[in-house]
C-alpha cells in the first residue's frame, strides 16, 4: 500500500509539473526539471525536518522512472489533449495530495514518530511539491490562497498517526475521502478564513475626486 499510494502520487504531480512548466513555455529540461521537483520535492521536504536521509531518493528508481516516463509522455502529447487533462487538473491534484500525504504519514509512523511528526510529515509531503513547484513557476502557492487543501492532507496524517487507520482497505477509503473532500472544496470554493492589510478605499461623500 506504502508504495501503490507513492505511485499514484508521482505520477500525478510530476505530470501536473510538466503542465505548469509548458504554461510557462519552460524548454523541455524545465519541464523535466520541474515535474520532477513536483513529484520529489514534498518528500525531501519531509526527510529534511524528520531527520530521514535525504539520499534514499536515489535509491528509488521504480519512482524516478516512472516520473520521467510521465513527463515525456505528457510533453509529446497533443495540446488538445493536455487541455482536456487539465480540465480534470484539479481531480488529478487532488489525487497526487491525498496518495502523497497517506505515504509521508505511513513513512513517519513506520519511523515510529509521535503524532504530531506524523501529522506534519503527511502535510509536507502532500503540499511540498506544489508549493516548490509554484515558486520555481513564479506563481503565488495554490497551497496557500486557493480552496481548502493543506487541511485534508493534515487529516489524514492526524487519522494515520492515531493508529486507527492502519489496514489496506481503511488506507484506500481514507485515501478516497480526502480526495473527494477535496473536490468537494474545489467545487463550492470552501476557503479558510483570511484577512487582508490592504486599506480599505474610503468613500468621498462630497463628490470630490
Amino acid at each position: 500500500m506504502f508504495h501503490l499510494f507513492s505511485l499514484i502520487g508521482t505520477i500525478a504531480f510530476a505530470v501536473s509539473g510538466a503542465i505548469v512548466a509548458m504554461e510557462e513555455e519552460y524548454d523541455i529540461l524545465g519541464v523535466f526539471v520541474l515535474g520532477l521537483v513536483t513529484a520529489f520535492g514534498g518528500g525531501v521536504v519531509r526527510n529534511l525536518l524528520i531527520g530521514a536521509p535525504v539520499t534514499t531518493l536515489w535509491n528509488q528508481s521504480l519512482f524516478l522512472n516512472t516520473a520521467t516516463i510521465s513527463i515525456f509522455i505528457v510533453f509529446i502529447l497533443p495540446v488538445a489533449w493536455i487541455q482536456h487533462w487539465k480540465r480534470a487538473e484539479a481531480f488529478f491534484d487532488a489525487i497526487g495530495l491525498s496518495a502523497f500525504a497517506i505515504q509521508g504519514a505511513l513513512y513517519a509512523v513506520e519511523a515510529k514518530l509521535p503524532l504530531n511528526a506524523v501529522t506534519v510529515a503527511a502535510m509536507l509531503t502532500g503540499i511540498g511539491g506544489g508549493m516548490i513547484r509554484d515558486i520555481m513557476a513564479g506563481r503565488k502557492p495554490l497551497v496557500l490562497r486557493d480552496e481548502i487543501y493543506a487541511v485534508w492532507a493534515l487529516g489524514a496524517g492526524f487519522a494515520v498517526g492515531l493508529g486507527r487507520v492502519s489496514g489496506t482497505w481503511e488506507l484506500f477509503v481514507l485515501f478516497l475521502l480526502v480526495v473527494t473532500f477535496r473536490m468537494l472544496s474545489v467545487h463550492y470554493k470552501w476557503k479558510l478564513p483570511r484577512r487582508s492589510l490592504r486599506p480599505v478605499p474610503s468613500n468621498r461623500k462630497d463628490g470630490s475626486t
